[in-house]
């Protein structure tokens, strides 16, 4: 660890949870179920395994009341939380067990008797300078710095959170620096294009969503052709002129389709290539990703240990994800959202993918002046996401207070990040939330005209 780059006060934070932990046999994890989740998890089951520590980890879709009763209740006298915990600091604190948190959310309170280190608590703000995993790969050198190999899985969470889409910051940088540093990772140019077979990918591309191209195979073999690239082709086969041909073609698409000029430059984002995984962090974390969204989290930690058995399961369930998003995507864009005065929201209860899509819709054919809601009733509760775009943050656009102070009006509860958002409420008060988030979300933004 290097005490120049990261603050003392996190440097102590991490010493103590290490003492914490070799203090005991048998830990218990809780951490996230998607892609940033997975690679906390990941890098804790590598670190614990590597520490000849006893442990189990279990993931949660959220971290509610009733899923807060099951950590407080839990047998483990040691329980370590990452990328979950932030909303309830204080619950946890009153806990006798010896707890560790590792979260990147807003922060609401401090602990003052378990360990909880949050970047927001060090100056870094944890949407774009640090996520679950940058966190528990911090604690993961800590420990022991022969642990540096898994920064790798850390770009899976960093990736998957979309921390790289406007370049690195915060700690993020510190870890890229030393993986580039130590070779374990190679740095390579942004493009446009997905990754993987051409023919394929651009038929099932989400991100980018490409209307007339995704979703219709004689669309994907006539752009192709007429980019005078062969159909078999692969994105790391293709020469510069045939990536700059086709990057223009997708380009142009979507200036067509009206996506947003932040949106046309973060498809620019650099790519980070994973040594030991011979893939880059993108392919990394939708594999985690599908494995997490598809319930099959455990997969994605055997991932993680580099079962190679696992890599092909992974890569499966993958293509399965991928068409359910394909599918929803394509119904979604023909639908339409409903537009209020200051957001716009649709019904994601078929589905159940409320934050993907959501995120998929604000990028390239929602309304880009307002934030983009989606709410599943099919559970025991609404459960609502949130995305944005950092063009609303800049008008005064905070989501994480929004759904915060929305969620509580119908007594329920929320938070997360300024730019995405979740919560819950219980059934019946749908309307009553969503004039409460509209009324709020535009205080918000006009309160910075």
């Amino acid at each position: 660890m290097d005490g120049n780059v990261l603050p003392s006060k996190l440097l102590s934070v991490l010493s103590k949870a290490t003492d914490v932990i070799r203090s005991h046999g048998f830990i218990q994890v809780y951490t996230h179920y998607d892609a940033d989740g997975l690679s906390s998890a990941g890098i804790i089951a590598n670190m614990l395994l590597r520490a000849e520590k006893e442990f189990q980890i279990t993931t949660f879709k959220t971290l509610n009341p009733e899923n807060l009763d099951i950590i407080l209740n839990c047998e483990s006298d040691c329980v370590l939380i990452a990328d979950l915990g932030a909303s309830y600091i204080k619950e946890l604190d009153s806990s006798d067990k010896e707890i560790i948190v590792l979260d990147h959310h807003t922060v609401r309170d401090d602990a003052e008797r378990i360990l909880y280190a949050n970047p927001h608590l060090y100056g870094i703000d944890g949407m774009v300078g640090a996520c679950g995993a940058t966190m528990s790969f911090l604690l993961s050198i800590t420990m022991d710095e022969n642990n540096w190999d898994l920064v790798q899985i850390a770009f899976g969470g960093i990736v998957g959170d979309k921390q790289h889409l406007n370049g690195l910051s915060g700690f993020n940088t510190y870890l890229l620096d030393e993986g580039v540093r130590r070779g374990l990772i190679n740095v390579t140019q942004g493009s446009m294009i997905p990754s993987g077979q051409l023919r394929e990918s651009l038929y099932s591309s989400t991100d980018p969503y490409i209307r007339g191209i995704t979703g219709d195979r004689e669309n994907v073999l006539q752009m192709l052709k007429d980019a005078d690239i062969p159909e078999e082709s692969d994105f790391i086969t293709l020469t510069e002129d045939e990536r700059r041909r086709l990057s223009s073609m997708i380009a142009v698409r979507l200036t067509q389709q009206d996506v947003t000029s932040e949106v046309m430059k973060e498809l620019m984002k650099t790519r980070y290539f994973l040594k030991d995984w011979s893939m880059d962090a993108e392919s990394f974390a939708e594999l985690m990703d599908a494995c997490g969204r598809m319930l099959f989290q455990g997969l994605g930690v055997s991932l993680c240990l580099k079962d190679r058995d696992a890599l092909v399961k992974a890569i499966e369930l993958r293509d399965e994800y991928n068409h359910e998003i394909l599918n929803s995507t394509l119904e979604l864009d023909k639908k339409g959202l409903v537009q209020r005065d200051n957001i716009q929201y649709f019904d994601s209860s078929e589905s159940g993918y409320s934050g993907v899509l959501a995120g998929i819709a604000m990028r390239y054919f929602a309304d880009p002046n307002k934030p983009t809601i989606a709410m599943n009733s099919s559970e025991n509760k609404v459960k609502v996401s949130s995305r944005a775009t950092n063009s609303l943050l800049d008008k005064g656009l905070d989501l994480s207070t929004a759904l915060y102070e929305s969620c509580k009006a119908v007594g329920g509860e929320g938070g997360g990040h300024r730019i995405a958002s979740g919560g819950s409420f219980e059934h019946g008060k749908e309307e009553e939330f969503i004039d409460s988030l509209d009324r709020i979300i535009g205080e918000q933004l006009s309160s910075s005209k």
